[in-house]
């Protein structure tokens, strides 16, 4: 499989945490037009069949066509963060993938996380943390820490840094986003302590 030439690679400039997309497109092939077969990938648990050209960003199609508005755009370049989605469990920059870079996927978006009544551990402890002022990042820094407690539960406070450090915010809330990730890495931790607790047992009367 070729690595896709719009893809983020780790260590390259403005990846930090994000990890690059591969796609099984031939080396060389044409993108697909509005005629050829639907690009077919899976958003927020839904299969969607979408007849567009292989070579439209992703970014666009996942707010205007289907109407998501949880990825931000903000420099179009993959540099700041805000178009953050999980791509098969792994962070990317949707504002530098196109859809044929995503045929096959599994994408999640920050709408697919929760809800204002059922929050994501994740974006329950921004909300309390005060991770945001203006929140036009929040996106970006939720989706991110989301797949950096999947593969580092208890990180340090070096490799939260680490994994945040091309999420940009302008308003200046670092402080209180390290902490968001802190008081999150926690909540999930107690929580998986208490899914492995044994169920006790109700008590039984006997039978007269």
């Amino acid at each position: 499989m070729e690595r896709s030439r719009r893809s983020i690679d780790k260590g390259s400039p403005g990846a930090g945490f994000f990890v690059s997309i591969r796609t099984n497109k031939p080396a060389g092939s044409p993108c697909m037009t509005s005629s050829d077969r639907p690009v077919r990938l899976t958003v927020n648990g839904t299969a969607h069949a979408l007849r567009l050209p292989a070579s439209t960003p992703l970014l666009p199609v996942l707010r205007n066509d289907l109407g998501l508005n949880g990825p931000k755009f903000g420099c179009g370049l993959g540099e700041c963060g805000s178009c953050a989605v999980l791509v098969d469990d792994r962070p990317a920059r949707a504002c530098v993938l196109h859809l044929g870079d995503v045929a096959g996927c599994r994408i999640v978006t920050l709408d697919g996380l929760g809800t204002a009544d059922a929050m994501h551990p994740v974006q329950a402890a921004f909300v309390e943390a005060a991770g945001a002022q203006c929140g036009y990042c929040l996106n970006g820094m939720i989706m991110t820490t989301v797949a950096l407690l999947e593969a580092t539960p208890d990180p340090s406070e070096a490799e939260i840094r680490e994994a945040l450090r091309f999420n940009l915010c302008r308003c200046g809330t670092h402080v209180e986003i390290v902490a968001a990730v802190r008081l999150a890495a926690a909540r999930l931790a107690a929580a998986r302590i208490a899914a492995t607790r044994p169920v006790p047992s109700p008590n039984v009367e006997a039978s007269p």
